[in-house]
């Protein structure tokens, strides 16, 4: 009764019926003010004090409820799980180790040992059950066909999930620690993350709902936060201001993980410079900061999953998705396992929805040629092929070995076996490449450097690892083996080393160090040993999730060595909404000398799929514009009445109301209905009166006049004019083409931009990438060279003297890395953009590590302004002999001189050769006729005159290549008869 209240109706005490806003200072009441407020509804304070009584409830916190799992009758929760155990074991061991093997009984009790080991403390620790449910719903998944991850995290250590199919990755093989999953030392929950197809990981947790009901299965809520570039977008928006100018604030944040808008203004310039000069930007932010970091929605957990005993409202509140009828817990993840619910973790691996679906093609195909199927889970550790594959450092698109900083590493350590790319995923973090730690490894696996073991003892531990400590288990095992720690104290010892407590590390060092001395090795020897184990206990990782995912690594690897088409046609098929990542894929098909196929509405599915052998078909789903439910459609229509003939056809036969127009001109653009016409344009052209006559066809079929006495055939009233049916139209121009197919597909498919201008840069240069590339090292490593391409990627950087951006230079023959530094960057960003075709000068050099060239950029230009600068003059051939009069002559040359004129300037000089009646002659225009070289004068000439007729000329050049309609190099204003 003490405390003061903050209750308001809007009411005053100087007027209780008149609203008025107060200050929070003046919400305050104390009992007696309230009292006297409320004097009229005594009833609002009563029922006060009866809400507050209400909202009360007792929580137990720490202790874990989980649901009970349906065993036989007559047995316990702990004698089922011991012998479902046994019987897994026994057939895990029946296939890798056989049977009849004379060795079995021996080799099984080192099995057997370790799983008693493990039962005794699942049992010991009550979690038989959590170990039943999370088998259950994973068998469920294996059996009807739904692809689960061999495991993940420090769950791949236990045998019991071994046995139990949980996990399919030998711990004892792998020299994987049990105690790392679930410590007998420390109670704490274990926690199974699970890997399933992305397809069709909901039909798991639907399957999961249903066993144990569906009031007593959710998912888990999270909250979205306010970040930077979002915060400023909602405040902007909030306060009334233009999107294009919120717009433009937003973007100057720079786009980096962990950003703030006070570290935005501290290194964005731009962001800095409109925060000073802008009242309104400033406003916008300072609103901004105060609001950064708050709750802003509710959203879902990607894969947690909470399973009650009884229903979820005994042990959490609940949430109901906006729009939607799914529930998810008002906890979040961590305050509901507080309150008692244990998390199970549904994940969707993209990658065994790729292995999946390769799989079923190559299968397919093995079984019309009547081969058994392939079982990737079956397949061999060591093949030859796969190895030499990723020496060669080709694994775009392989699983967790794809990056480009992978890539390097692998380059220098050239694995060659899995053991090896289990230490790869281990390695390629920040803390051991930063440490000197992955050049230790390699140098020691490739003998340029001693293998050394701190203590003989550990030679065992270290062996596979060269003598560096790379995993956390080994640190355990040191633990063990030198002092004498159970594995549970020694996990105790990696997570106090991991968190670096003073205290406790000195209280672990003293129990090492004597541990070790009874032991008999030298007490200066256990401080330099735990030291180490100190330093990289820090950068150590679980070896457990290495081995677990350099499992899923190698199965990618492997149908990438064996099945390049399969194999690139799911990965595709799994990235096909992201252009850009299509983009990649389809270069690398390329690379692997995989053709690939433009998609054809005849011909492609949804997805990619494979054609002829080292064929890749392209899937009409990944062309823009073109939704799911019309492509269904049109391939409906297709699996009723077989391959459309035309354009008529294809109107007439498919649902309108899901394709469009506007879709059918993305399949005409992306060249998808090439088979049914005559060429784009002409498509294009016909596709209005095709629409209209699909149009009147559903409208007579409706109408029932088709069926009139059997008489009208519903399809003659739909037919085309055969003079419009018949009529072609000229075919777009390729730059027209190439554009299209850039905005429906990502890329340039059937040509490359290049082409047109392909002889002109050759001169320009001198140089094409491709011939570089192939060149050997030598006495030209270095040296100034100018090279032009297409650019075909980008990536901004920042370095300590500012920003910077490396592209990639194409022009057809090959790729080429550019790289331009602060100096050059700024002046030259704004042309840092794909598909701009640039001229590059600077300082090329071969890069040993990387195992090709490169250049840094001292100049940048576009197409047009190295043409400006290198080039020597513009040749024009004006021929005439056929004309009979002085008026289509006269025309001719004034039309000439209008275009001229428009790009008149301190540009090239003109040279016109000159035919007319068997005379032939080079003129040479005075300095007023000199041009700017534009491409839109290029363009215009070469529309008047003819593509031939038009070229730019440099001075190395000399008429090199295709000779201008037979005029060499005469003599300067000449006259040959």
């Amino acid at each position: 009764h003490e405390a003061r209240v903050c209750i308001h109706d809007g009411r005053t005490l100087e007027d209780p019926r008149r609203p008025r806003l107060y200050s929070e200072e003046q919400y305050l009441r104390t009992p007696t003010e309230m009292a006297d407020l409320f004097s009229d509804i005594p009833e609002a304070l009563a029922n006060s004090v009866e809400i507050a009584k209400r909202c009360n409830l007792e929580l137990t916190l720490g202790k874990s409820f989980l649901p009970d799992f349906p065993i036989p009758g007559g047995m316990t929760m702990e004698e089922f799980i011991a012998a479902e155990s046994r019987k897994g074991l026994q057939g895990r061991l029946e296939r890798i180790i056989g049977v009849d093997a004379p060795d079995f009984n021996e080799r099984r009790k080192t099995y057997d040992e370790r799983l008693q080991l493990e039962l005794d403390v699942i049992n010991h620790m009550g979690f038989p059950g959590y170990f039943l449910i999370v088998a259950d719903f994973i068998r469920w998944a294996k059996d009807n066909g739904i692809p689960v991850g061999p495991g993940r995290g420090s769950g791949a250590g236990s045998l019991v999930a071994y046995a139990l199919e949980i996990t399919d990755l030998d711990p004892i093989e792998h020299d994987l620690l049990f105690e790392r999953f679930l410590n007998p030392e420390r109670v704490s929950m274990p926690d199974f993350d699970v890997d399933f197809c992305m397809e069709n990981r909901d039909r798991v947790i639907d399957y999961v709902a249903g066993r144990y009901g569906r009031e007593a299965v959710s998912q888990i809520i999270t909250f979205g936060t306010m970040a930077a570039k979002a915060v400023v977008r909602d405040v902007g928006r909030v306060l009334g201001h233009p999107y294009g100018m919120v717009d433009r604030i937003a973007k100057m944040v720079p786009f980096e993980l962990g950003m703030t808008l006070d570290k935005a203004l501290a290194e964005s310039e731009d962001l800095k410079n409109a925060y000073e000069d802008e009242e309104e930007v400033q406003a916008i932010i300072d609103m901004a900061r105060k609001l950064e970091g708050l709750a802003r929605n509710a959203g879902k957990h990607a894969g947690g999953v909470v399973i009650a005993p009884t229903v979820l409202t005994d042990f959490a509140p609940l949430y109901c998705e906006s729009g939607g009828a799914n529930l998810v817990t008002q906890f979040d993840k961590d305050d509901v396992e507080r309150a008692g619910l244990v998390k199970f973790d549904f994940l969707g691996l993209r990658t065994l929805t790729i292995i999946d679906w390769a799989l079923k093609t190559v299968n397919a195909a093995r079984h019309r040629a009547g081969e058994p199927p392939i079982d990737i889970n079956a397949i061999v550790m060591d093949d030859p092929d796969a190895f030499a594959l990723l020496k060669r450092c080709e694994t775009t698109a392989v699983f967790q070995l794809e990056s480009r900083g992978m890539k390097e590493l692998i380059k220098k350590l050239q694995p060659d076996c899995f053991d090896d790319i289990t230490a790869l995923v281990a390695l390629f973090r920040p803390g051991p490449l930063q440490s000197g730690m992955v050049d230790d490894f390699i140098d020691r696996k490739h003998g340029r450097a001693r293998v050394a073991y701190p203590h003989p003892d550990l030679e065992p531990i270290l062996k596979p690892t060269y003598g560096v400590i790379l995993y956390q288990e080994q640190v355990m095992q040191i633990a063990q083996v030198l002092s004498g720690y159970t594995l549970g104290g020694a996990d105790l010892l990696r997570r106090a080393m991991g968190k670096k407590k003073p205290a406790e590390m000195a209280k672990q060092r003293s129990i090492f160090q004597e541990g070790a001395v009874q032991r008999g090795v030298a007490a200066q020897t256990a401080t330099y040993i735990f030291d180490l184990m100190e330093k990289f206990a820090g950068y150590g990782f679980n070896k457990s999730h290495s081995a677990a995912y350099a499992l899923v690594a190698y199965q990618t690897l492997w149908l990438k060595a064996h099945h390049p088409a399969a194999f690139m046609a799911a990965v595709l098929s799994a990235d096909m909404d992201n252009t850009d990542k299509v983009v990649t894929l389809i270069d690398e098909c390329r690379e692997m000398r995989l053709r690939v196929e433009p998609p054809a509405i005849n011909r492609s599915e949804y997805m990619f799929t494979t054609g002829d052998e080292g064929t890749v078909v392209y899937g009409i789903g990944a062309i823009k514009g073109v939704g799911e439910s019309a492509i269904e459609a049109i391939l409906q229509g297709r699996r009723d009445a077989g391959p459309f003939k035309d354009i008529w056809d294809f109107c007439r036969r498919i649902d309108m109301q899901k394709a469009n127009r506007r879709v059918l001109e993305a399949l005409i653009r992306a060249g998808a209905l090439d088979g049914l016409g005559a060429n784009r344009a002409t498509l294009m052209a016909q596709l209005p009166m095709a629409l209209k006559m699909a149009e009147q066809h559903k409208e007579t079929l409706a109408a029932g006049q088709g069926d009139l006495f059997g008489t009208i055939d519903a399809g003659a009233a739909a037919e085309p004019d055969s003079q419009l049916l018949e009529r072609t139209w000229g075919e777009w121009e390729e730059e027209q083409r190439l554009q299209g197919e850039k905005e429906t597909l990502g890329l340039y498919l059937t040509g490359h931009p290049i082409n047109r201008v392909e002889a002109e840069l050759d001169a320009m240069t001198g140089t094409r990438i491709g011939e570089l590339l192939q060149s050997a090292r030598g006495q030209d490593d270095r040296g100034s060279r100018t090279l032009a391409g297409l650019v075909v990627g980008v990536r901004h950087g920042k370095t300590q003297r500012g920003r910077m951006a490396s592209l990639v230079l194409d022009d057809r023959t090959g790729r080429i890395e550019v790289t331009c530094f602060s100096e050059v960057y700024e002046q030259v960003r704004d042309l840092l953009v794909a598909d701009n075709i640039l001229v590059v000068s600077g300082s090329l050099s071969f890069d040993d590590y990387r195992d090709g060239w490169s250049l840094r950029a001292d100049q940048v230009r576009t197409l047009e302004q190295a043409r400006a600068d290198l080039a020597d003059h513009l040749a024009l051939v004006l021929d005439l002999s056929d004309s009979v009069a002085h008026a289509p002559g006269q025309a001719l040359v004034s039309e000439l001189r209008t275009i001229l004129g428009a790009f008149s300037g301190t540009g090239l000089p003109v040279h016109i050769h000159y035919h007319r009646s068997g005379v032939r002659g080079r003129l040479v225009l005075g300095n007023d006729w000199r041009i700017r070289p534009a491409d839109e004068l290029l363009k215009r000439l070469r529309y008047m005159l003819g593509p031939e007729a038009v070229r730019v000329s440099y001075a190395r050049d000399e008429y090199r290549g295709p000779v201008l309609n037979g005029i060499g190099t005469p003599p300067r204003l000449a006259l040959v008869k």
